[in-house]
């Protein structure tokens, strides 16, 4: 089935890591606002990759319709596979080495979820380039957030003594920056005229619904923290053309933003945080004859202002 026009509203928190480093500031936070402001953010980019790293572990094998082309696959020599032959690999893998060569696209199209989903650009001969129908803003955290410059020790060493040498008995030191606990929101929108063109489906926004909340639980890296989903929102409209908008800007922390400035506290854990969705709830209301379906997913540990009671979904994934 075609899917609707539709929004996500996406809250998560993250405890003891970096969720999304930045190279070009020694690996610490990004910070798209001031330093003064203190907020930090995650970009699009790595919740995708959440996303199609849980596909991955989901269907290793791809399935008929579930290969992922954006990912990191190497040879037999250890080589990363470029874009040409990383769609060839799905094309073989689906037994459709010669309709690629004539038309990738189509193949791309029906066996590659991020390719229906998220688009491609395919620079390729022949090129082209789909516009995804799924599209996430950068997420930003909901209060200020320091983050801290650590280190430790490994115990073994990064290398074997010299044949006759003097033997090491140190490990190794690390560094690294770490956040004790932040919480962000990120908005996302799908547009039901470009998956007319990418013939993304209905189950495929399930899969990527489901990607949102256990990719977040998924994620197991140890520099990335513990992360964890709190509050998914998702609004389909009736009307191919219509969307409320920057619903992350209709949902607020308690203590409020303020608190954590004038106090210069940081939240340190869900248990002191309340989300209050009543501006949520009452645009969903106001706008209920524009809306299809709106289902609200949450994590039993949140606390919630607001009556969410009538789109709430049970987590049965």
């Amino acid at each position: 089935m075609k899917v609707n026009n539709g929004e996500l509203l996406f809250v998560k928190s993250v405890k003891d890591g970096i969720p999304n480093r930045d190279p070009l500031n020694d690996s610490d936070a990004r910070r798209i606002f001031p330093e003064e402001d203190g907020r930090i953010s995650l970009s699009d980019v790595s919740i995708k990759r959440d996303v199609r790293d849980f596909v991955v572990a989901m269907y290793p094998d791809g399935a008929e319709k579930n290969h992922v082309f954006v990912q990191a696959v190497t040879n037999d020599k250890g080589k990363l596979l470029g874009r040409k032959s990383l769609a060839m690999k799905i094309a073989e893998t689906v037994g459709k080495e010669k309709e690629a060569k004539q038309d990738m696209k189509k193949v791309l199209i029906e066996h590659a979820f991020d390719v229906r989903t998220f688009g491609i650009v395919y620079s390729e001969n022949p090129k082209f380039h789909l516009t995804g129908p799924v599209q996430f803003a950068w997420a930003h955290s909901m209060h200020p957030v320091d983050t801290h410059y650590v280190q430790g020790t490994v115990t073994m060493p990064s290398s074997d003594a010299a044949s006759g040498g003097e033997e090491k008995s140190q490990g190794t030191i690390w560094t690294s920056y770490t956040l004790p606990f932040a919480v962000f929101s990120m908005a996302g929108v799908i547009n039901a005229k470009s998956a007319e063109h990418t013939n993304m489906t209905q189950e495929d926004q399930e899969l990527l619904i489901r990607g949102l909340w256990q990719g977040t639980q998924n994620r197991h890296a140890r520099g990335r923290g513990q992360q964890e989903p709190l509050f998914l929102v998702h609004v389909e409209y009736n009307d191919p053309f219509y969307r409320i908008g920057s619903l992350e800007d209709m949902v607020k922390l308690h203590p409020e933003e303020d608190a954590w400035r004038q106090d210069d506290k940081r939240p340190s854990s869900i248990k002191e945080i309340v989300l209050d969705a009543t501006d949520l709830i009452d645009t969903l209301s106001k706008q209920k004859h524009k809306i299809q379906r709106c289902r609200i997913w949450k994590q039993p540990l949140l606390r919630v202002q607001g009556n969410i009671e009538p789109y709430i979904q049970e987590i049965a994934w």
